[in-house]
């Protein structure tokens, strides 16, 4: 027997421009979102502290859940193409209080990335123009206040409308595409012909062996920093209201992004591992001294120091910060539609629902969002000296698992009288899903663990006479905020909380029913 799973009703828009992105914008924009440049800048040194030469092959096993949750996403954009994903379908799933904690989940972990992304572009703008002492100082006043530049401006441009930031986008990620492949390619050929440094190594199929990863802990630390390589595909279901096809093209975007991005970054890590080794000296991705950002240095050491060299040097540095720009404002996008699609189910305060007249985008939530994140990053930057990289990106790590996890059950859940109706079903609605979403939260229990002891976090609290590690911090006191929030709405807001205003068959609500029409703001 054929079981049909109905999707949800469908209501008028948000008051989101519809139709302006096809399958090519929004899979540049998901590709985009993860800004592979900066991910690769801010993160390898650390992989590679992890787990060494076996970084390559735990590439491609983060791929995997990866995948699996990019179908869960995929198949719930089907049923419901609404802008507030995860939010969305985890209520339609299990409930309000599960919704909600799902939405929060997005909001949290694009607030923490900010602070690190603002930090990689203060510190790129000056190395770009030569200023490598200032560039280098990661506590510099100079690096904070163009970080908080950079934040205004992204935050700008994805004020002034979707197609402006999808334009933007298909630009930067040329850029950051070519001058990766260009990077990989001349690392190997210097590798090939002998020129490459001393620790240099010679690719080799033991790289993808991954019982050759020295401890278990290791492995799942390698494995959840790879969760930051890969996040942000999902910014194309979060535009989905924005697209062309809505039910369709988000989904296959957000899949499409997940295998350019393997590719991308098996050959990235494949070279750059090949030409500067895992040494902790000189250039060797192991050194400490460039753990957070190991592109700056390999770019000299790659190209070398001819005239030439150095401008495809300073490319490398431009393309760097290209990404961070991409990923700074595609790291807005959707977190101002989370809280939209929050707002308008009175699941947040309905300000947040007003709309830009001309623009057409969510323009308090936009702001807003700007201006929390510039908050956050002078206070983690003043807590931590300017190093705010390392704690955060083992933070992301836990928010995307447990958001990501929690999509992945919600597939599962929404179509569990469907997963029988065919084999494809079973496996792309049931299986996969479930799979992904047990990888993913396996890993975010053992990060919890791992990061109690503060001898694995970068930057300390003291609290009641204990030191607590700020990779812990972030993640406990960030989750721990949503639940007070969550039980603060459910006090003023209690129609969200007690299901009539979104359940599993519950039309998509619009900003005019709630008094903030979507022409109100100017």
């Amino acid at each position: 027997m054929t079981v049909t799973v109905e999707p949800a009703e469908r209501a008028p828009s948000k008051g989101l421009k519809s139709g302006a992105l096809g399958l090519i914008s929004s899979t540049v924009i998901g590709i985009a979102s993860t800004a592979p440049a900066y991910s690769l800048a801010s993160t390898l040194g650390f992989v590679v502290v992890a787990i060494g030469v076996q970084a390559p092959i735990v590439t491609i096993l983060a791929f995997v859940p990866m995948f699996f949750v990019s179908l869960a996403f995929q198949q719930m954009n089907k049923a419901d193409p609404d802008c507030g994903a995860s939010f969305t379908w985890g209520t339609r799933a299990f409930g309000p209080r599960v919704g909600w904690m799902g939405g929060w989940g997005v909001l949290a972990a694009d607030i923490i990335v900010m602070a690190s992304l603002a930090q990689i572009a203060g510190q790129y703008v000056f190395d770009l123009f030569n200023a490598n002492g200032i560039g280098d100082d990661a506590s510099s006043t100079w690096v904070l206040l163009v970080g908080i530049a950079w934040i205004v401006a992204m935050t700008w441009i994805c004020y002034v409308g979707i197609e402006v930031s999808a334009n933007f986008q298909k630009a930067l990620l040329g850029i950051e595409l070519t001058m990766l492949t260009v990077l990989s390619v001349w690392a190997l050929v210097r590798v090939g012909d002998g020129s490459a440094p001393i620790g240099h190594l010679v690719p080799a199929l033991a790289w993808f062996d991954p019982f050759k990863v020295h401890h278990f802990s290791n492995f799942v630390i390698g494995l959840a920093d790879m969760l930051f390589l890969y996040w942000g595909w999902d910014t194309a279901l979060n535009l989905n209201e924005e697209s062309k096809d809505a039910e369709t093209i988000p989904g296959k975007a957000g899949v499409i992004s997940t295998f350019v991005l393997l590719g991308t970054y098996t050959l990235v890590i494949l070279s750059v591992q090949s030409f500067a080794g895992i040494g902790t000296k000189g250039v060797g991705l192991g050194n400490p001294n460039h753990a957070n950002d190991v592109l700056s240095i390999l770019g000299p050491a790659i190209f070398g120091h001819s005239a030439f060299a150095s401008v495809l040097s300073h490319l490398l540095l431009l393309m760097v910060l290209s990404s961070a720009a991409a990923s700074t404002q595609t790291t807005i996008l959707p977190t101002a539609r989370t809280v939209l699609s929050m707002s308008v189910h009175k699941a947040m305060p309905n300000v947040f629902a007003y709309m830009h007249k001309r623009f057409l985008t969510p323009t308090i939530a936009t702001v807003t969002f700007g201006f929390v994140s510039i908050v956050l990053y002078v206070i983690m930057n003043s807590l931590a000296a300017g190093q705010v990289i390392a704690d955060s990106i083992d933070a992301l790590g836990v928010m995307i698992a447990f958001y990501y996890g929690l999509t992945g059950f919600s597939c599962v859940w929404y179509y569990r009288r469907n997963l029988t109706s065919s084999v494809k079903n079973f496996f792309v609605q049931g299986l996969l899903p479930l799979l992904g979403g047990l990888i993913l939260w396996a890993v975010m229990c053992w990060s919890f663990w791992y990061y109690w002891n503060p001898a694995n976090s970068t930057t300390h609290l003291h609290v009641l006479g204990r030191s607590i590690g700020g990779t812990f911090t972030l993640d406990v006191g960030g989750l721990a905020l949503g639940v007070i929030l969550m039980l603060t709405m459910n006090a003023v807001r209690p129609a969200f909380f007690r299901g009539e205003t979104l359940s599993r068959n519950s039309p998509t609500l619009v900003t005019e029913d709630f008094g903030a029409p979507a022409s109100e703001s100017h």
